[in-house]
């Protein structure tokens, strides 16, 4: 029996659509019905009944008779993966300091496919986006942090992956052509860094630099949100951009 044989018969199809439902709840961002899930999901009705009715059971889900919502106990896959990462583990006090000097939020991000997520955060109470904490997700596409996790592909896997998402045009500044965020990545590999200037909300700046393991692989990338309106990005660069540097070298050090 060879490896591939092998795989495929560990594998549980049936854990399979469990999590796909479960990852539905965070793309319907709420509660949602059986059909609702089935849509989402693309299982037959009854299988996503099925799925539903063993998370419930299991006690990561509740039901109100017409609709599913998600419990608290579906918090312990979350904080399993953010405790068990070293990573996760480590960031979070570097990233505090560099908000405190810095006055500004900032982020680490890993990348999920076609989404970064945010796997540290250390916020500002002034920040547009303090609605983005720890899980939260955003395009790769057209994210700081996006282009500079994937600038460490090569760019035929690149093209794929953007292929395979939705590019929205969140913004009038929002790049969605596949050649124009091409040219974009290879300029932010030549540069080692990435501004984002409000691609993802009218008013957010950022800047984000790659993480490298031991390896030089990109594992993360750091960012700082830019949140004056009124200083110029070249400005913000001269500032920003060294303090961005630390804290990347410093969480690199860790690893």
């Amino acid at each position: 029996m060879g490896q591939d044989d092998r795989a495929d018969r560990e594998y549980v199809a049936g854990l399979e659509r469990g999590l796909a439902v479960l990852e539905a709840f965070g793309r319907q961002q709420g509660r949602m019905t059986v059909t609702e899930a089935a849509g989402m999901t693309g299982l037959a009705r009854a299988t996503a009944r099925r799925c539903l009715r063993s998370l419930e059971h299991l006690g990561y889900a509740r039901y109100d008779g017409k609709y599913f919502s998600l419990t608290v106990r579906a918090m312990r896959l979350g904080s399993a993966y953010l405790s068990s990462d070293p990573l996760a583990r480590t960031v979070q006090p570097v990233i505090e300091a560099a908000s405190e000097r810095a006055g500004e939020s900032v982020s680490v991000t890993v990348l999920d496919r076609t989404d970064v997520v945010v796997i540290a955060r250390a916020l500002v109470r002034r920040s547009l986006a303090s609605g983005l904490s720890i899980g939260g997700r955003l395009p790769c596409y057209c994210s700081a942090n996006g282009r500079i996790l994937l600038s460490g592909m090569p760019d035929r896997e690149i093209e794929q992956i953007l292929k395979d998402v939705p590019r929205h045009k969140l913004t009038p500044h929002t790049r969605t052509s596949i050649p124009d965020i091409m040219k974009e990545i290879r300029r932010v590999r030549d540069l080692g860094y990435a501004v984002n200037d409000q691609e993802v909300e009218i008013g957010l700046r950022s800047i984000a630099v790659p993480v490298r393991d031991r390896n030089d692989q990109i594992v993360a990338s750091v960012s700082q949100q830019l949140s004056d309106p009124s200083v110029s990005l070249k400005q913000l660069l001269r500032t920003a951009l060294p303090e961005v540097q630390r804290t990347r070298n410093r969480i690199a050090s860790f690893l």
